[in-house]
C-alpha cells in the first residue's frame, strides 16, 4: 500500500512542479501576495459547507437525539477532510479516520462504519449531480469568460465528460459493491488469500456492519436528507473561490465561481487515488481558467489558496487527532492494567 502510494505522490509532484514551472512560480506568488492575510477568510468561509457535510453525517446516525452526537460528526468530519487533504493515501484515509474516531466516541463499529459509508457514496453522488450542473453552465456557455474562450470548448467539454463519467463509474460501482456487502466479501476475500479460518469472528462482524449500511440505506428520508444537504454542501463551496479570486484581485461572477468549483472538484475526485489530488487540481483550474476569463497566474494562486485553507485546518485536525490516539491509548492501557489486578487478586 506503502509504494503504490508513493509512487502516486511522486507522481503527482512531478505534475505540479511541471506546471508551475511552465507558468513561472513568480507571477504566481504575487498574485498570491496580493491577497495576503485575506487567505485566512478563505479558511473561515469553509467552515461553512464544514458544518453542513456535519449535518448530512449526523441524519444517519442511527442513535436516540442529542448526547452530542452533532459534535462527534462534526469532529469526524474535521478529521477525516483532514486526513483526505494531507495523508498520503488520498481519499481512502478520510473514511476510516472518521469511522475510528466516531467509534472511539461510544459509537458502534458498526453504526459508525454504516452512517459513513453511506454518508461518503451520497456526498459523492451529489458531487455527480454537482458536476453535471457544472457541464451545464459550460455548454450552455454561461458567463463573459466561457463566450471568449468558445473555440476551445468542445475539446475542454469532452476532456470534463470523461472525468465525470470516471467519477460516476467510481461511484457506480462502490454502491453496487456495498448492496453485496462489501466488508464481508473483503473480509473473506483476505481470509482466502492469508487462509486463515480463525477469522469467523471477524466475519460476523463484518457481516453486521453490512446489514447496518443496508438498514441506512432503507431510512430513506435520513438518506435524502443527507443527500440534499451535502449538495448544498458542494454549492456553498463556490463561494471559497468566489471569495478566494475577489482577494487575489481577479474576481469573477457567482456563475464562473459555480463552474469552477463544480468542475475543479469532479476532476479532484476522478484523481481520488493520488494523495490530495497533487497536481492534478492545479492542472484543472489551467484548464478552466479560460472559461471564467482567469490568467493561468490567476489559476495556479486560487489552486495554492486552497491547498493554504487545507493546511490552516487540516494540520490543527492530525494534531487533534493524535491526541485522541493517544487518549484512547492511555485509557486501554488503564483498563488493561485495572483487569490484570483483579485477576491477580
Amino acid at each position: 500500500m506503502r509504494k503504490p502510494a508513493a509512487w502516486l505522490f511522486s507522481a503527482g509532484l512531478l505534475l505540479l512542479v511541471g506546471l508551475v514551472a511552465s507558468q513561472g512560480l513568480t507571477p504566481v506568488f504575487a498574485t498570491l501576495a496580493v491577497a495576503g492575510w485575506g487567505l485566512l477568510l478563505v479558511a473561515l468561509f469553509h467552515l461553512l459547507p464544514f458544518w453542513v457535510d456535519a449535518l448530512a453525517i449526523q441524519v444517519l446516525f442511527n442513535v436516540p437525539a442529542g448526547h452530542g452526537r452533532w459534535r462527534d460528526a462534526l469532529l469526524a468530519r474535521w478529521v477525516g477532510e483532514s486526513a483526505n487533504s494531507l495523508m498520503p493515501l488520498g481519499q481512502v484515509a478520510g473514511p476510516v479516520v472518521m469511522t475510528r474516531h466516531l467509534s472511539r466516541r461510544g459509537m458502534s463499529t458498526q453504526s459508525a462504519a454504516a452512517a459513513i459509508t453511506v454518508a461518503t457514496t451520497l456526498q459523492a453522488l451529489a458531487q455527480f449531480a454537482f458536476a453535471l450542473l457544472g457541464l451545464g453552465l459550460l455548454a450552455m456557455g454561461a458567463g463573459p469568460g466561457m463566450a471568449a474562450a468558445r473555440h476551445e470548448h468542445r475539446a475542454v467539454l469532452v476532456a470534463l465528460l470523461a472525468a465525470t463519467l470516471v467519477l460516476a463509474v467510481i461511484l457506480l460501482s462502490f454502491y453496487l459493491v456495498q448492496r453485496r456487502g462489501l466488508f464481508g466479501g473483503a473480509v473473506r476475500a483476505f481470509a482466502r488469500l492469508a487462509r486463515r479460518r480463525e477469522w469467523s469472528g471477524l466475519m460476523s462482524r463484518a457481516d453486521a456492519i453490512d446489514m447496518a449500511v443496508e438498514s441506512t440505506y432503507q431510512r430513506g428520508q435520513h438518506a435524502a436528507a443527507s443527500f440534499a444537504l451535502s449538495l448544498l454542501g458542494w454549492v456553498i463551496g463556490a463561494g471559497e473561490v468566489y471569495i478566494a479570486l475577489r482577494l487575489l484581485g481577479s474576481p469573477v461572477s457567482w456563475v464562473d465561481a459555480l463552474m469552477l468549483e463544480s468542475l475543479g472538484q469532479a476532476i479532484r475526485g476522478a484523481a481520488f487515488a493520488i494523495p490530495g489530488a497533487l497536481g492534478v487540481q492545479e492542472g484543472g483550474y489551467l484548464l478552466l481558467a479560460p472559461f471564467a476569463g482567469l490568467t493561468p497566474d490567476a489559476a495556479l494562486a486560487l489552486s495554492f489558496a486552497k491547498r493554504a485553507r487545507e493546511i490552516l485546518l487540516g494540520i490543527p485536525g492530525l494534531i487533534y487527532l493524535h491526541h485522541c490516539e493517544r487518549v484512547w491509548r492511555r485509557s486501554q492501557c488503564a483498563v488493561a492494567g485495572a483487569d490484570s489486578g483483579r485477576s491477580f487478586l
